[in-house]
């Protein structure tokens, strides 16, 4: 009987120490979760990666990249192809999890491409910004310029509207998405319009800094809740 018990004993104690490991693996698993930022690509085809494979496409760089840097995020793609500052609009109810934490917005680039009235773009991005800020995440408005074909007067009503906007909903702002690329053709595509993944690589480090603070809000606005 001793034998049996002494047997039993550390039988008993097995468990109660698997238990323990079992328990504070899901501790540490539920800390993390609680410490991630989950942030939405918000955008058109530089965002969804267009002629890229999807290991190249700008949220998957930018998840790399934050990453390398130690911070425990998530980047998700709702970027699609040709979308216009109105096709998002009509898509941002479903494009935007209930657990996002901050949203990066590029769009607007074809509105521009097809010479639509800055008015329209304006317009629409005030309602998407709107409704982002109701949903109370983080925002970085990652800003186009009008091609200069356009003309100067386009290019002055255009270009005004993502710092102006920016600034009425407190967002932080990235002036120019495609900074450095414009007429680089070692960073861009065939078409002479979208990145190569040298380009977007580039995209990713020189809008790094700005993410960074992005993450550094939600973070704030998560500790106060």
């Amino acid at each position: 009987m001793p034998f049996v018990y002494s047997r039993s004993l550390r039988l008993i104690a097995i468990l109660a120490l698997a238990a323990i490991g079992v328990l504070s693996i899901n501790i540490r698993s539920t800390s993390a979760a609680a410490d991630r930022i989950r942030i939405v690509a918000l955008g058109d085809s530089l965002t969804a990666g267009y002629g890229l494979p999807a290991n190249s496409a700008f949220p998957t760089l930018l998840e790399a990249a934050l990453r390398s840097a130690g911070e425990n995020v998530i980047v998700d793609n709702a970027g699609v192809s040709g979308d216009t500052t109105t096709g998002a609009l009509e898509r941002l109810d479903w494009a935007i999890p209930d657990d996002a934490d901050a949203v990066i917005v590029e769009l607007g680039a074809n509105d521009m491409l097809r010479g639509l009235p800055p008015d329209i773009a304006r317009k629409t991005l005030d309602q998407i910004l709107s409704k982002l800020q109701q949903k109370r995440v983080q925002i970085l408005v990652a800003g186009m310029l009008a091609a200069p074909g356009l003309g100067a007067d386009y290019a002055k009503s255009f270009n005004a509207i993502y710092p102006e906007l920016a600034r009425k909903y407190d967002a932080i702002l990235y002036p120019f998405f495609l900074e450095g690329l414009a007429g680089d053709f070692n960073l861009l595509q065939k078409d002479g319009l979208h990145p190569n993944r040298a380009g977007v690589e580039k995209i990713v480090v020189s809008i790094l800094p700005a993410v960074r603070q992005l993450i550094d809000q939600a973070r704030t606005k998560g500790a106060k809740n």
